[in-house]
């Protein structure tokens, strides 16, 4: 089973980059992206948001348009997509959808971002509140069905110093806070998740994002903030995992992961 992780900083910019043509050589079963930019009607007209072999699903934000939405591509016809977590102010924003494949489910998630100013912190401290409380609820739910949960996507926390370059000028700032961190703790800790890509790479300089200032790609100056996050179940199936940073379809790196599992 292979999984892509990509947040597109705008579907329809990563579209003239070349993202679909690039996605049609990868083979994916699924494909988890986040930051759409744009609302469903935008897309629909125009077969290409719709790639061929895939069942195509979106989730678009409809309280600010041409903000966030995740969507979620599956070769496989799910047998169940859900929408949303539950909390009016996250939904209205269209940060989280799943889809069921009989005994796994697969997710994709926008969690929000607080570097723009105060007020998008706290909102991003309610989310950490809510979601924490539907993770576990969710991986409680799974062991008792014997599935599995994996979620894909753009986390917007950077979990350990080496998962940043400048994790040292870093500590104060949205993404690497001390309360982010520990919530990551508590996510790979009792919550009962893991990070599949460190089940399989505990390399250093491994980024996901950089900064479009200061030629920070072209450095390798970024930060790890996008995860497949699992169930115990799929950890000891991780077979690979890989970011590819080029070509450059978003500032964000697409992060594929190979299961050993027939979806």
């Amino acid at each position: 089973m292979r999984v892509i992780s990509f947040n597109a900083n705008g579907i329809r910019a990563s579209a003239r980059k070349g993202f679909f043509g690039w996605l049609a050589q990868q083979d994916a079963d699924v494909v988890c992206i986040q930051e759409l930019k744009a609302q469903v009607h935008q897309l629909e007209a125009d077969k290409t948001f719709y790639p061929e072999g895939y069942h195509c699903f979106y989730e678009e934000a409809t309280s600010r348009k041409g903000y966030s939405g995740v969507g979620l591509y599956s070769r496989r016809e799910p047998d169940e997509v859900r929408r949303g977590m539950g909390h009016e102010e996250f939904d209205a924003e269209g940060r989280y959808i799943e889809a069921r494949f009989g005994d796994i489910s697969v997710a994709s998630l926008y969690a929000p971002s607080g570097s723009s100013g105060d007020h998008r912190q706290a909102s991003k401290e309610r989310y950490l509140e809510h979601f924490m409380a539907v993770l576990k609820e969710r991986a409680r739910a799974c062991r008792a069905q014997g599935g599995e949960l994996l979620i894909c996507g753009d986390w917007n926390i950077a979990h350990k110093e080496i998962d940043l370059k400048n994790w040292k000028n870093n500590q104060k700032n949205s993404g690497f806070l001390p309360y982010e961190r520990a919530w990551m703790d508590e996510l790979f800790g009792d919550a009962g998740f893991t990070d599949a890509f460190r089940v399989v790479n505990q390399a250093p300089d491994q980024y996901t994002w950089w900064s479009n200032r200061g030629q920070a790609r072209a450095k390798n100056v970024g930060w790890r903030i996008d995860y497949h996050v699992v169930t115990s179940g799929l950890a000891d199936r991780v077979k690979s995992a890989e970011i590819h940073p080029e070509p450059q379809l978003s500032d964000h790196a697409p992060l594929i992961l190979d299961y050993d599992y027939a979806l």
